[in-house]
Order: structure tokens, then C-alpha cells, then sequence
């Protein structure tokens, strides 16, 4: 009877040039990095062509995982830096702002009467500048600490706290 593999021994063999070891990590995260690129872009189309972008890159990327950190944080920075490169290219910026502002009822929570407000919170939030955005994505839509926050940033903990000082600042000027 084989037993699942640790995501420690897939990284290992998958960065060894294991297809089935590959095919297992990326199953056991995608969802993990559609959740996060979806918060961070805001709507499903954008979010599946992250998810899929950082699928491509992690492949030559696992060589370069030294273990230091978690997985999952280390997995964070990837799709944080994914999201930044398409962000950039500037193309997509107009379609970006337009979907960033408009929550269609598809996207929002059926169940859940606030669920509207709660995304025009979070379109509030990708708004703000990029490190500030980064700060209340982390620690607020995805519960870190600012320790760990400040480590997928590549920042110092005090640093995230005044990041999301000036960005909660920023959104009640906003609202």
C-alpha cells in the first residue's frame, strides 16, 4: 500500500525531474494558488491565468527551493511576484480597473447578504499602492501574522505593521 507523499518529499522528487511527483504538487495547490490570485486580481478569468502562469514557472523554479520556509510561503512570494508581472504589462490595466470596480453577482457569495460589500472592500483594497495592497492581502484575506507576512514580503515585521497602518489610513479616505 503506498502512502500519499509529504509536499517536502514531492518538492524533492518533482524538482528531480519526476513528472507524477510534479503532477501531485501542483494538484495538491491549485487551489491554494487560485484562492490567492484571486485575491489579489480580483476575477476568476485573471486568477485562472495566474494560477496557471505560476503552474509553468514553479516547474524551473522547485530547483531553487531551499526548504528555509515553508512550502505554502514560499509558494506566496511566486504568485505575489506572478500577479505584479501582469499587473505591469499595462495591456490588461484598463480591463483590470474596469473588473476591479464592478462585482457581478456571479462572483459574490450567494449565501451571504454582505458578500457584495465585502468585495467592493477587497476592490478597495487592490487599489491601494502595491506594498500596502500586499500588507492587508496577507494579513487580513489570508489571516498571516506580520512576522509571516514581512517574510513572503521580504520585509521587516515592523515594516508590514506600518504598511497596513497607512493602507487602513488610505480606505477610510476611500469610503
Amino acid at each position: 500500500m503506498n502512502l500519499p507523499l509529504s509536499t517536502p518529499d514531492l518538492v524533492s522528487r518533482a524538482a528531480g525531474g519526476d513528472r507524477a511527483a510534479f503532477a501531485a504538487l501542483v494538484n495538491d495547490h491549485y487551489d491554494f494558488l487560485y484562492r490567492t490570485a484571486y485575491k489579489w486580481c480580483g476575477n476568476r478569468a485573471d486568477a485562472e491565468d495566474v494560477a496557471q502562469d505560476v503552474c509553468v514557472k514553479l516547474a524551473g523554479a522547485l530547483k531553487g527551493f531551499d526548504g528555509r520556509s515553508a512550502f505554502t510561503s514560499w509558494l506566496y512570494r511566486i504568485v505575489l511576484n506572478t500577479v505584479r508581472d501582469r499587473q505591469r504589462q499595462g495591456a490588461r490595466r484598463a480591463r483590470q480597473a474596469d473588473a476591479l470596480s464592478k462585482v457581478t453577482a456571479g462572483e459574490a457569495a450567494p449565501d451571504q447578504e454582505s458578500a457584495v460589500t465585502e468585495n467592493q472592500m477587497w476592490a478597495a483594497v487592490r487599489r491601494l499602492p502595491e506594498k500596502q495592497r500586499d500588507a492587508m492581502l496577507l494579513v487580513y484575506a489570508e489571516d498571516r501574522s506580520h512576522a509571516e507576512a514581512a517574510g513572503i514580503m521580504g520585509v521587516k515585521e515592523a515594516t508590514v505593521s506600518w504598511y497596513v497602518h497607512e493602507a487602513r489610513k488610505a480606505l477610510r479616505d476611500m469610503v
